[in-house]
């Protein structure tokens, strides 16, 4: 973490379900041993999956709330710099959710609010709801986005940013590590593919999607070569040059796989519109809006 904010990162993702709130802790405590100042951090959380008691779970007013105030317990801080909806709630009406967000907002525990995983229509209406009753409506969604997921990112969340100013915070840039390359050869014992948890990602990988998206992967080595760039970063670089894209969250087991995902920035003015569009005639995968359909 040192060695990502002193490259210039600054922003820290968490959520209060990430090792039952240990993940939390230990960003806290870095922070405080570090003395960094806050005012240089963006510091976000999410909201949901709180604890095991129906009233911990979910994005009831008292969730929260509560779920919030854990959160900055957890962390040691006085706010965050953004607290997300960690999914849909279907349970819980929007008014209260955005309701909820606004007091805590209002309250001085974050200075705003998101959404993950929410549809465009979701969104939309936590934006009606904020406007009708003038609360604060969300400003940003976390979403999937790499080489093999591309939907949401490239032709919902554009229109949201151009109506309504909702920004998108993407994650998973290597699919689970699929992109990197390490499975073209089957699965690594080394690998997140290999434990038992993670069994659906192994399906994934050796299904027959899967060997077609390895497939496309070795082409796509190829281009990556000519840039003078590895896989991973030829990926996250191509997730960087969506001008929709606010930013992109890494997660690094080690610091030589920190460093190399760093370095996907200077290959960003190398995805020039012809290196794109090779990328896509490899992918064959790119979403056309309903306006580009009717042109």
């Amino acid at each position: 973490m040192t060695m990502a904010y002193e490259s210039g990162v600054n922003l820290f993702d968490t959520a209060e379900v990430y090792a039952a709130g240990k993940a939390e802790v230990i960003l806290g405590n870095i922070i405080k041993k570090k003395c960094w100042r806050r005012s240089s951090l963006v510091i976000t959380t999410k909201l949901y999956w709180g604890g095991k008691a129906e009233t911990e779970r979910g994005l009831s007013r008292k969730h929260i709330i509560e779920g919030l105030k854990g959160s900055l317990q957890r962390l040691q801080l006085e706010y965050v710099d953004v607290v997300f909806a960690n999914r849909p709630d279907t349970n819980t009406p929007m008014e209260e959710i955005v309701r909820a967000m606004t007091y805590v907002i209002n309250q001085g525990m974050s200075m705003y609010w998101g959404t993950s995983r929410w549809t465009a229509m979701e969104i939309m209406e936590a934006y009606s709801v904020a406007r009708q009753f003038n609360l604060i409506p969300p400003v940003c969604e976390q979403a999937e986005y790499h080489l093999f997921q591309r939907e949401k990112v490239e032709v919902q969340l554009p229109e949201l940013y151009h109506k309504i100013g909702v920004g998108a915070m993407t994650w998973s840039p290597l699919a689970c590590g699929i992109i990197t390359g390490k499975y073209q050869n089957g699965i690594p014992e080394t690998s997140r593919a290999s434990m038992k948890s993670y069994q659906w990602l192994k399906e994934k990988i050796v299904s027959e999607d899967g060997r077609k998206q390895q497939a496309k992967l070795k082409e796509l080595g190829h281009i990556a070569e000519k840039l003078g760039c590895t896989l991973p970063q030829l990926a996250v670089a191509w997730c960087l040059r969506n001008e929709g894209v606010s930013s992109v969250l890494l997660g690094s087991s080690s610091p030589e796989q920190l460093t190399e995902n760093l370095g996907s920035i200077q290959f960003l003015p190398k995805m020039t519109s012809h290196v794109v569009s090779d990328i896509d005639h490899i992918l064959g995968n790119k979403p056309y809006s309903k306006k580009e359909y009717r042109s």
